[in-house]
C-alpha cells in the first residue's frame, strides 16, 4: 500500500509565499504598482492584471510591503514594494501547476503573461522575442532553485519549484561605475 500527502489547497493571498532570491538593499523600479498596472493593461488588454491586495506581513518591522493579485485559479501576480514610497522592488508572474486537459491551455497563458511582464521592461522585444526570452529563462531555470540574468538594470530571476510553482520575477539592479 502507498501512502501519499493529500493535495494541498491553491495558497490564499496571505500565503504566496516569499521571494529568497530578493537581494537586500535592493534598489526600486521608479514607478508605483498603480502606474505599472496602468502600463501593463494599457498594453496587454486580453490579459489584464487586476487590483493588488496587500499581504498581511507578521513582522511589523518589515521594510517591504506584499500586495498579489489573482489571475486566475492558476496563476498570481505579486510584488514587493518599499515601505512608505510605495515603489516597486520586484515584480512577479507565478504559475501553479495543474494536470488534467488544462494543463497545456494553463501553461501556455502562464507564460504569455511572463512574456508580456518581460515585454513591460524592454519595450524593444517584439512578442515573439519576448516568449524566445521567457522560454529561454525557463530553460536555463529548470529544477533549479532560482536562476537569474541580468540584462542593464534589470534582473530576471526564475524559481522553478516543480510541482509547487514556477515564478519569474523582475527587478531593478544598482549599476556600479567601474573603476579606473
Amino acid at each position: 500500500m502507498v501512502l501519499a500527502d493529500p493535495p494541498q489547497e491553491r495558497p490564499t493571498n496571505e500565503e504566496v509565499p516569499k521571494a529568497p532570491y530578493l537581494m537586500p538593499g535592493a534598489p526600486t523600479f521608479e514607478m508605483t504598482l498603480v502606474n505599472f498596472r496602468e502600463k501593463y493593461n494599457a498594453a496587454n488588454p486580453t490579459q489584464q492584471i487586476g487590483e493588488f491586495r496587500a499581504i498581511p506581513d507578521k513582522t511589523d518591522s518589515a521594510l517591504l510591503t506584499r500586495a498579489a493579485s489573482k489571475i486566475n485559479e492558476d496563476l498570481y501576480a505579486s510584488t514587493a514594494l518599499e515601505k512608505g514610497t510605495g515603489k516597486i522592488k520586484s515584480l512577479q508572474i507565478t504559475y501553479l501547476p495543474i494536470k488534467g486537459p488544462d494543463e497545456k491551455v494553463a501553461h501556455a497563458t502562464a507564460i504569455s503573461y511572463m512574456a508580456n511582464l518581460i515585454r513591460q521592461f524592454d519595450a524593444t522585444l517584439t512578442p515573439a522575442q519576448s516568449q524566445d526570452k521567457i522560454n529561454y529563462l525557463l530553460d536555463k531555470g529548470k529544477g533549479m532553485p532560482f536562476y537569474q540574468q541580468q540584462v542593464g538594470a534589470i534582473r530576471y530571476v526564475i524559481a522553478d519549484n516543480g510541482e509547487k510553482g514556477l515564478t519569474l520575477a523582475v527587478e531593478p539592479v544598482k549599476l556600479a561605475l567601474s573603476e579606473p
